[in-house]
């Protein structure tokens, strides 16, 4: 990807992530809503975050653009062997080639230590 793609927000995004993104938005996991209860409307750093957001092939759980910040929830299903290779496939395209920072957290730390949480997307915006 050439360097003048990357700062555009939804390079190689395909058309149907942005309907299957806006399904997701309707279906929120408990998670997810915790956390974008803290996140939207800027009130954390006044950083716009955007949440199911298309990128190239994939829908990431939230996005801050301005810091190329991804942040991803992770919930029992990405104990399986299977889905842990494809998560470690996906954060290595979204860090190595786009040179996003991928931040993922276990859905029980957003309920159990948010505050810890939100320091640590602090730090990296």
């Amino acid at each position: 990807m050439k360097d003048h793609e990357i700062g555009k927000m939804h390079v190689g995004a395909e058309n149907h992530n942005f309907e299957f993104a806006k399904k997701l938005r309707r279906n929120q996991t408990k998670a997810e809503k915790r956390l974008w209860d803290v996140l939207r409307n800027r009130q954390l750093n006044d950083s716009k975050f955007r949440r199911q957001h298309p990128i190239g092939s994939f829908i990431v759980d939230f996005y801050c653009h301005q810091s190329k910040l991804v942040i991803e929830l992770d919930g029992s299903i990405h104990n399986d062997t299977g889905q842990k290779e494809y998560d470690g496939e996906r954060q290595a395209y979204l860090e190595k080639i786009l040179e996003l920072k991928v931040l993922r957290f276990e859905n029980s730390k957003v309920f159990n230590e948010l505050d810890d949480v939100l320091k640590i997307i602090r730090d990296n915006l």
